[in-house]
């Protein structure tokens, strides 16, 4: 007897275990999150389903087949990795597809995606509606829905929910995805309508709204084009009769041919906004949003009609870029790359650090190509055509900005054949305003660009003619002819001597400048052709070509300036026939030598200014206070260059 009783409590407590294994297996798992997803065809998919969306599906992702699908060897109700078809046999990529894709690659290794479709295309939302399902299968649905209808039982709510309820057993529905409103295409009541399915859905699963967001996705835009485009202001109000409702925007979306699907990119952006969005709900936001201070302004520089590039009142800048597709967008400005963060719709933004006032050529990288901006005005820059951005000074900054009452010079392209190179050239040429009136011949300036500029940065980046114009209007300059032209250097340098008189790097400009250039000058200008009235300036690597072309040719130029000039190398006693070992020669027939740099650069101006001076070679010099090897160093030297030309 007593052995019995052993042996009976020996089973009551294994049956007891047993019964406490059921209940914690039966236990729905809390990192298994499941969403409900309905609508019509832009939900079933339509897209064709390529290899890129049948590989390396994860297995954290699942699918609850909603239909038997005998190709597939699926059942309904059984879970299965989600690889496409998601919604029944024959149908194509959905969003569905890139959501969840997205949600386990962004959510904790430990938490698990589920997803039901249920989907019918071309129905009416009156197709989830539990009150007139019945209805519309009997009296609404054509002919080739019926197939589609009888799928699901000849109604998809009921399966939507059946489904629900079994995917309870087993994990936590967190959210429900929503895409129709192309056959209620201007129905006004279309967001009452879902408000009804939303509310059915929580009260028959027992949820709490709080809980399941609904997310909706508009219809295919098209650029505006969209053959059901007018319900998306429609869509875009639902939040106004669901308070626990998002609209994902399907701006960028691409669509097939017939405006009305998404196509595959189409789909797999739509999807990756659903997740963005629902991330975002669960706590895992992918985006870090930009906060942009009201005091923010459009740069200058910035294309008419864009938004950005913005600057604070902290000089710091603000740039955006729409590009859904990328994975990795970055900005490179004033030396520094900053990651770019993207939004739910695809558009990337970045806040820069602080930026020192003038004007800075910038790149942005997309998944590591460089591009240009494109809504910044182009420069032709670091050998390419490059985006920029003024950084505004204050009222310091006058001297090269346009100012009313100032009297407008003009600023032209010519093109001229050059015999000693057999090739047609173009020069930028600046008369000033008084040129077009009158028979006066005027002294010329030829002023010349940097290393991987061209012939356009003076008159572009540099703002030359404004500074031209504002001290010719002050009378502290004379009116005078500016010629730029692109000096050969428009390419990288590509090693070789970099000493003044030596390198061949542009060289090939001074025997098209000396025999082409001035000559077509002063055939087509108004000049006047002597020594005297003919000056010569270039900024950094046009520094170096002034050198090498003025002092070889005392004949041709008695003004001289270099700006933050690339004089390297410069021997006293022998560069240039050692002209400058005889300052007396040098000082007498050059009547004005400047040589000017930014105080925070280091190009050896100031040591090749204390030689020359030390050979007795009378030289002028100015610091750009606070700048480096920049256009605002340019513009400054200019201004303290011009005023000393022509006026001996």
């Amino acid at each position: 007897m007593k052995r019995k009783n052993v042996l009976l409590r020996r089973l009551l407590v294994g049956a007891a275990m047993v019964t406490s294994v059921l209940a914690v297996k039966a236990a729905p798992d809390k990192n298994f999150y499941i969403f409900l997803c309905f609508g019509q065809s832009n939900m079933e998919g339509n897209a064709k389903i390529e290899q890129e969306d049948l590989d390396g599906v994860d297995s954290r992702f699942q699918m609850m087949a909603a239909v038997d699908d005998h190709k597939l060897d699926r059942k309904m109700g059984q879970w299965y990795t989600a690889i496409p078809p998601l919604c029944r046999e024959n149908t194509g990529l959905t969003p569905v597809d890139y959501f969840g894709r997205t949600m386990v690659e962004r959510l904790p290794k430990d938490i698990k995606v589920g997803v039901i479709t249920v989907a019918v295309g071309g129905c009416h939302i009156e197709t989830f509606m539990r009150d007139s399902v019945d209805n519309y299968v009997k009296t609404r649905a054509p002919q080739w829905m019926k197939g589609m209808l009888k799928a699901y039982g000849n109604n998809p709510y009921k399966r939507l929910v059946e489904l629900a309820k079994k995917a309870q057993k087993e994990g936590v529905i967190k959210g429900i995805l929503l895409h129709q409103g192309e056959s209620n295409t201007g129905d006004r009541m279309w967001g009452n309508k879902v408000a009804f399915v939303y509310n059915q859905l929580i009260a028959d699963l027992k949820l709490k709204s709080e809980d399941v967001p609904l997310l909706a996705g508009e219809v295919v835009r098209a650029g505006g084009k969209g053959r059901c485009v007018a319900m998306n202001p429609i869509i875009d109000t639902l939040p106004e009769t669901i308070h626990t409702a998002h609209v994902i925007s399907s701006e960028g979306c691409t669509s097939g041919p017939d405006d009305l699907h998404f196509d595959a990119a189409g789909y797999r952006e739509l999807g990756r906004r659903y997740a963005y969005k629902m991330l975002s709900l669960l706590g895992y936001p992918v985006f870090t949003p930009i906060a942009i201070p009201a005091d923010a302004i459009v740069a200058s520089t910035a294309e008419p009609g864009n938004e950005f590039p913005k600057i604070d009142s902290n000089h710091r800048a603000y740039f955006s870029l729409y590009a859904p597709s990328a994975k990795n967008v970055k900005v490179d400005v004033c030396g520094k790359k900053y990651d770019m963060q993207r939004d739910e719709k695809g558009n990337w933004t970045a806040v820069t650090d602080p930026l020192v006032v003038g004007f800075h050529y910038y790149f942005m990288f997309v998944d590591g190509v460089q591009i240009v901006d494109p809504a910044s005005d182009t420069f032709f820059g670091c050998c390419r055509q490059a985006g920029g951005i003024e950084i505004p000074e204050g009222e310091e900054g006058n001297y090269y900005r346009p100012q009313q009452g100032v009297a407008k010079g003009q600023v032209r392209s010519l093109s001229y054949y050059a015999e000693s190179t057999k090739e047609w050239r173009r020069a930028m040429v600046y008369t000033p305003a008084e040129y077009e009136k009158g028979n006066k011949r005027y002294p010329v300036l030829y002023l010349q660009h940097g290393m991987g500029e061209d012939e356009t940065g003076w008159s572009h980046q540099g703002q030359m003619q404004n500074i031209m114009d504002n001290l010719i209007q002050s009378g502290e300059a004379v009116p005078m002819i500016v010629v730029m032209e692109s000096g050969d250097v428009k390419a990288p340098f590509k090693g070789g001597p970099n000493e003044a008189g030596r390198s061949s790097y542009g060289a090939t400009f001074y025997k098209a400048m000396l025999n082409d250039l001035i000559p077509t000058i002063d055939k087509t200008f108004r000049t006047k052709t002597d020594r005297d009235n003919r000056a010569m300036a270039g900024l950094s690597w046009g520094g170096h070509q002034t050198f090498d072309v003025v002092f070889t040719n005392l004949d041709k130029f008695s003004y001289a300036g270099g700006f933050s000039g690339a004089i390297f190398g410069l021997d006293m006693n022998k560069t240039y026939d050692g002209i400058f070992s005889r300052p007396d020669e040098v000082n007498s027939k050059l009547h004005y030598l400047f040589l000017g740099c930014g105080s925070l650069e280091n190009m050896g101006t100031g040591k090749l200014i204390e030689d020359l001076r030390n050979a007795g070679v009378k030289v002028d010099s100015y610091v750009s206070p606070g700048t480096l090897h920049e256009w605002l160093t340019w513009r400054r030297c200019l201004k303290a260059f011009v005023p000393h030309l022509f006026k001996k």
